[in-house]
């Protein structure tokens, strides 16, 4: 981290039955869970406001805010747009793997809870979504707070 507000995310996966969109120019967009996306939403624990953030393998990225369990989506500002990277056939463990950098300033200095995700569309047209955790039910909800399954500590100001 070159930044007490920076993050570097990064998600591997391991198989090779994934479906990668094309390559474009880095920039925010809507709708990226439509294909392979990792995903990262974070919440205050003492709030149901949380915040999330879509990766794309196109170098595309996302980020909102929600007042509480999908309601009040709007774009969250990002003083640095999110810079993401992909590389794909790395070896035996992991034949993918997307870094994305991140600053998070415009998040509260907190407790938060965390709810890392993935939805992984294969050639068949098959998603597959992951998580940390899953709320009960048949469907899947990343929204849901029961999604947010590790907690970390508020940052410190030093």
């Amino acid at each position: 981290m070159a930044d007490r507000d920076e993050a570097v995310l990064r998600y591997l996966v391991q198989g090779s039955d994934l479906v990668l969109p094309e390559r474009a120019g880095p920039g925010r967009a809507d709708g990226l869970w439509e294909s392979t996306c990792f995903e990262l939403f974070l919440r205050p624990v003492a709030s149901e406001a949380y915040f999330e953030f879509n990766f794309s393998p196109s170098t595309k990225w996302a980020a909102y805010a929600f007042d509480s369990h999908r309601e009040g989506r709007r774009d969250l500002p990002q003083p640095v747009e999110p810079m993401v990277c992909r590389e794909a056939g790395l070896t035996i463990e992991a034949s993918f793997a997307l870094e994305a950098e991140v600053d998070f300033s415009g998040i509260p200095r907190v407790a938060l809870r965390m709810g890392l995700c993935a939805i992984i569309l294969e050639p068949d047209g098959t998603k597959s979504y992951w998580a940390l955790a899953h709320p009960p039910g048949d469907k899947p909800d990343f929204h849901d707070p029961a999604c947010f399954a590790l907690e970390l500590p508020a940052a410190s100001e030093a």
